[in-house]
């Protein structure tokens, strides 16, 4: 039975052959002129990787500033013992022990969690419940930190964190549809080479990233030529 599409990906294959690979400055080009939807779509890089999904040394994670922010309002909070100075830094909330029952409980309103060092000592028990909504902090990507203001600083501006889930697969967002093309363009280069960086000292295969391809939140994905990532 031959496959269906929507009104919108009909309309989006006016555009371009969405079956082609593009360069990443081409598909970035044809991304912004699919039809838009009625709020402003977040834009997200996706990777198939060649790692072993199963193998704990070849897990895939880090974080990348974007040149142009991600243009979503990050809510921060800092598991601390010096609430106030977090507060001034911009956290959304800040605190230890009455804000670690209030997330044990089920409050999980935030994007970005922040810890000392000394306060990870009891987060740590927060595992079960940070972890798997990827919210748990962690040194590699600058969520454990004793320099509450710049990880604060570095969050809201625009970094984003990346991290393989079980099937090898990464998707990051790279900015809105209200961006530029060039603004996306930019923030789109920065993300592919932190990831293609991120590749495993143990990881031996021909080929770390597989494939690549770019969206928004209501259109199909453009396909990017491996020229752009091969390097990796």
């Amino acid at each position: 039975m031959p496959t269906k599409h929507s009104k919108r990906y009909h309309n989006a294959v006016k555009v371009a052959d969405l079956t082609k690979d593009y360069a990443l400055k081409e598909a970035v080009e044809i991304l912004t002129k699919f039809p838009k939807a009625k709020f402003d779509e977040t834009v997200e890089l996706s990777f198939r990787l060649g790692v072993d999904a199963t193998s704990g040394e070849q897990n895939v994670r880090g974080t990348t500033p974007l040149p142009n922010g991600s243009g979503k309002k990050i809510r921060v909070i800092v598991f601390t013992d010096d609430a106030p100075k977090a507060l001034a830094a911009g956290a959304d909330e800040a605190g230890l022990t009455d804000l670690m029952k209030k997330v044990s409980d089920g409050w999980l309103d935030f994007d970005v969690a922040i810890a000392t060092t000394e306060a990870m000592k009891q987060v740590r028990t927060l595992a079960r419940v940070l972890g798997p909504k990827g919210l748990m902090p962690n040194p590699k990507s600058g969520t454990v930190t004793d320099d509450i203001p710049a990880g604060i600083k570095a969050v809201k501006a625009g970094r984003v964190e990346f991290k393989m889930d079980k099937t090898a697969n990464i998707g990051v967002g790279v900015g809105k549809r209200s961006f530029t093309p060039a603004q996306i363009l930019e923030n789109a280069a920065a993300v592919l080479e932190a990831v293609g960086k991120s590749k495993p000292a143990t990881f031996k295969g021909s080929q770390f990233i597989k494939g690549v391809s770019i969206s928004s939140s209501m259109s199909p994905a453009v396909k990017i030529a491996s020229t752009e990532f091969s390097k990796f």
